[in-house]
């Protein structure tokens, strides 16, 4: 049996894992910080989950005895406007640092981390012939009349195309920007510690 902190464990992914993980046999440590602007203002945290605020919890009593964790919880959302960038920075961001330096505390080697498409930008395009091209940006006249769409230099609409997993990153939100500074912890944290990261995008 292994034991799995899971954060998050209140939210859509995070419910169905903590249910995937206990028909499995596995003991879960399930907490959720209930944000309101991930679970609305009055909601209420499913019977087994620890109600905490991940950038203050004693993270390494959390963590006590825990083989895996499974870090789903998150601030989402593309936010308001750049007054909202210090709390994905701190929700996503810091508590992320804070996990793996408990981690590394106490010896927890494997975590498994929620990241996100998002981290690609706009994702991937092709030429008329084929070819992949990085169309210029959206200018603030074609979001005023409606066309949400790529051009390319001659003014034919850019053809999407499967983003490959190696692709560049390039946030494109403030929520993207943290998934992606997410993701670069858990890298410089692997190298450092030896511990082995999964960031699922």
């Amino acid at each position: 049996m292994t034991r799995v902190l899971l954060t998050g464990a209140a939210g859509f992914i995070g419910s169905h894992i903590r249910s995937a993980l206990t028909e499995r046999g596995h003991d879960v440590v399930a907490v959720d910080g209930m944000i309101p602007a991930a679970h609305g203002s009055d909601a209420i945290a499913p019977d087994g989950v620890l109600v905490t605020n991940l950038r203050q919890a004693s993270l390494v009593e959390l963590l006590d005895g825990v083989d895996v964790v499974c870090h789903q919880a998150a601030r989402v959302g593309a936010g308001v406007d750049a007054r909202d960038a210090p709390d994905y920075a701190a929700d996503n961001d810091l508590v992320t640092a804070r996990l793996l330096a408990a981690m590394f505390e106490t010896r927890c080697q494997r975590m498994v981390l929620a990241s996100s498409m998002v981290v690609y930008g706009d994702g991937t395009y092709r030429d008329g012939l084929g070819a992949i091209v990085d169309p210029p940006a959206r200018s603030t006249a074609d979001l005023e009349a409606g066309r949400f769409e790529r051009y390319l230099p001659g003014g034919e609409p850019a053809a999407w195309a499967l983003t490959p997993e190696d692709a560049p990153v390039g946030p494109r939100s403030y929520y993207a920007a943290s998934k992606a500074a997410q993701e670069s912890y858990c890298r410089a944290w692997s190298l450092e510690t030896g511990g082995a990261v999964t960031a699922l995008r």
